[in-house]
């Protein structure tokens, strides 16, 4: 999508708070003896009660509203009745479609109190998010997302999940301009632009490069340690880019 008037800007931010709200709340829930279904159910809950409709089920037929994926799961997990444990590591993902417009927003966390390499790894993800985000600008190469990303990771010692990036939102939830790699391709001659919606969601891992997909046919797994996701969706400027989540 590329926003060409005050209302769809406005129209973008709230499906945008939405989402990054629901996200909030789930997050703060999120204590050992949840079970991530229940989590779930809260989300549907409040994007009912908003009127939204969750993007995964809606484009794709998900069979729940949120992604939520603990442990080895990295991206796409089915919320399930297993009760979180002190130190596991979760990545909730909220998408939603609301008045028209999406938004799409994730984060990382660990229940209870991280371990150290678990707050390496998580501070070097939303660090890889924040630096990516920073250097957008309309005119610029599409492919400085990824150069930026991978070097965090590689300065963090983490690697880039090449096979999950970043990609087009606002009406749909997957758009124009496609996948968006979260490393260095000098291929991709593809520029930003005014007004450019996109989602940007490093995806960095301790050892693995690609995931596996299990036999539910959704949930992808690292198949050696752990991964991590932070995602904002963005609107590209000339100037600072806007964050709408």
């Amino acid at each position: 999508m590329t926003i060409q008037a005050p209302d769809e800007l406005a129209g973008l931010q709230r499906a945008g708070a939405l989402v990054a709200g629901i996200l909030a709340t789930m997050r703060d829930h999120a204590c050992a003896g949840t079970a991530p279904r229940d989590l779930d159910a809260m989300a549907s809950d409040l994007l009912r009660e908003a009127g939204a409709r969750s993007a995964p089920a809606l484009t794709y037929g998900f069979p729940a509203a949120t992604c939520i994926s603990v442990n080895r799961v990295v991206a796409h997990g089915i919320p399930d009745g297993t009760p979180l444990r002190d130190g596991d590591l979760v990545n909730i993902d909220v998408s939603a479609e609301l008045d028209g417009f999406y938004a799409d927003t994730g984060a990382s966390f660990v229940v209870g109190t991280a371990s150290a390499a678990q707050q390496r790894l998580l501070d070097a993800t939303r660090e890889a998010r924040d630096a990516a985000i920073a250097q957008l600008r309309a005119g610029e190469l599409l492919s400085g997302i990824g150069r930026t990303v991978e070097a965090v990771a590689a300065r963090r010692g983490f690697r880039v999940i090449r096979d999950l990036q970043s990609h087009g939102v606002g009406r749909a939830l997957h758009e124009a301009p496609g996948s968006i790699p979260g490393y260095y391709d000098r291929r991709d001659t593809r520029r930003l632009h005014d007004g450019m919606v996109i989602t940007v969601e490093p995806f960095l891992a301790t050892h693995s490069t690609r995931t596996e997909t299990l036999d539910d046919g959704w949930s992808l797994v690292c198949p050696k340690g752990v991964g991590a996701q932070f995602e904002h969706t963005v609107v590209v400027t000339h100037g600072a880019p806007i964050i709408v989540t």
